[in-house]
């Protein structure tokens, strides 16, 4: 018990440049009371005493924020940041190195007593607010985008963002990674592609003379400037 302790602490220090201090880690870290207090409430569950495995995850989402269901399966060395929110379904399995950030849900789509939750690969990084919903695997070592909703299996490696989520890159290696935030945006590159077009097209109508009577009559121009306007940042991503 103590060996899961000392790893869980260690753990933390390599995924959290904001740590300072064991105890700081010890009593200020919400995601580690809120595995602990699990890793009492599944002992429960798994021995039958079902109130009392329900009471202590009750207990861990008071103190922290962050529910998990006492028949959830988490493994090792898994990090909740900032995990206020966080929801883990009863039939939810939960690799080793997984990095779990606020507002995250692992949930389910049936009513039946079955598995009915997602399965997270070694090594995933799921970023805040994603949503991951359904009887899926999530391949080892992939990358959720933050804010993404996903319905779909996903192959090992891959990195998903968007609703419903998309596979935008592969083979991505298993590493501590903190950068989920610059992640490929596929409407973006479509909406700039798009533009990059209408450029060209204006570029051959310039050369037949018919500019500006065709793009001030049909109020052309002004929507394609208010586009870029609003899609600039995103197309650079």
């Amino acid at each position: 018990m103590f060996e899961r302790i000392r790893e869980d602490i260690e753990m933390v220090r390599l995924r959290d440049p904001a740590a300072r201090s064991t105890l700081e880690i010890f009593f200020c870290y919400p995601g580690l009371c809120a595995i602990w207090f699990h890793r009492l409430a599944n002992w429960f569950w798994n021995h039958n005493f079902l109130f009392f495995g329900r009471f202590t995850s009750s207990l861990g989402r008071f103190f922290s924020g962050i529910e998990i269901h006492p028949g959830a399966t988490v493994g090792r060395r898994v990090f909740i940041d900032h995990g206020m929110g966080v929801v883990i379904g009863e039939t939810a399995v939960v690799g080793n190195d997984v990095l779990i950030y606020q507002g995250v849900v692992l949930g389910g789509t049936s009513l039946e007593k079955k598995k009915r939750h997602p399965t997270i690969g070694d090594g995933v990084v799921i970023g805040s607010g994603a949503k991951i919903i359904g009887n899926i695997n999530i391949g080892n070592c992939s990358k959720i985008g933050a804010g993404s909703v996903v319905l779909k299996s996903i192959p090992n490696g891959a990195t998903c963002v968007g609703i419903p989520g998309r596979v935008v890159q592969e083979d991505r290696k298993c590493a501590i990674d903190l950068d989920h935030g610059k992640l490929p945006d596929p409407v973006a590159e479509v909406i700039d592609l798009i533009l990059k077009r209408q450029n060209e097209m204006e570029s051959q109508i310039k050369e037949l003379g018919y500019t500006s009577k065709i793009m001030k009559n049909n109020g052309l121009l002004i929507k394609k400037t208010e586009m870029e306007e609003i899609f600039s940042e995103g197309a650079g991503i």
